[in-house]
Parts: C-alpha cells; structure tokens; sequence
C-alpha cells in the first residue's frame, strides 16, 4: 500500500481527521471504516429518498475502493497473487457500487459492505510491527 496515496485519498472524502501522523497500517484502517461508513449513510440517504445524496456518498465510497485499489503493490508483496485477487475484488466492488447507485439498490449496497468487512477483517488481524516491517 502507498501510504501517501492513501492518505490523500482519505483527505479526499474525511479532510476533518488527524491523519498526518497515522501509520500506512493505520490508513488503510481508516480508508476501510470510511468506505463501509460511506456505505451505510448512502443506504440511509436511499431510504429516505434522498436520491443526490446517496449518490455523493456511494461515489465517495467508490473513491475510497479505488484509493485502495491504487495503492496495491505487486512489487513489495511476497504473493503477486494475492495483490491480483485483491484487485480484481476491488474492481468488483467498484462495479457493483455503480449498478445500486444507478439501480437505487440497497441489496447491492449490503452485498459490497459485507466484502470490505470481510477485508477490513483480515486487515485488522494483521500484527501492525509485521506490517510495519514489509
């Protein structure tokens, strides 16, 4: 992951945090909470009929995958596979939050949070020192 990358991408879409002095641990941490969060208020706006909104939010929250997509490295992971895998994951999920956008679909919504959680979940396992030293 380049932290640089990622940090602007988060200063894109929660310019109000304290982010300078996060680890690249860290904001991937926090561009994986953005994005569910973007999520959740995109499904809220939607069940309020709020249809502009939902639509700023789930492209928020699609900027935030592709911020992430972007900052995969092949190069400096031990398994290129695994960074291609994660990156074809991404580029799914980027896909499916334009059909429920264009759709107006919470199912789909639901469908690609419950996929960065199953990510920010591996990611949140991983022992920050080991990230650290990779």
């Amino acid at each position: 992951m380049n932290p640089m990358r990622a940090l602007r991408q988060y200063q894109k879409v929660n310019s109000h945090a304290q982010i300078s002095e996060a680890s690249p641990h860290r904001l991937v941490q926090l561009l994986l909470e953005g994005g569910l969060d973007r999520m959740a208020q995109a499904k809220g706006a939607l069940a309020r009929g709020d249809i502009a909104q939902k639509g700023l939010l789930l492209g928020k929250a699609t900027d935030i995958i592709i911020g992430l997509r972007d900052g995969l490295n092949a190069e400096k992971s031990d398994s290129k596979e695994y960074v291609q895998r994660l990156e074809s994951l991404y580029v799914y999920m980027t896909n499916r939050l334009m059909e429920a956008n264009l759709h107006n679909d919470a199912d789909i919504i639901d469908e690609v949070a419950q996929l960065l959680i199953t990510v920010k979940e591996g990611w949140d396992a991983i022992d920050p020192p080991q990230a650290a030293a990779q």
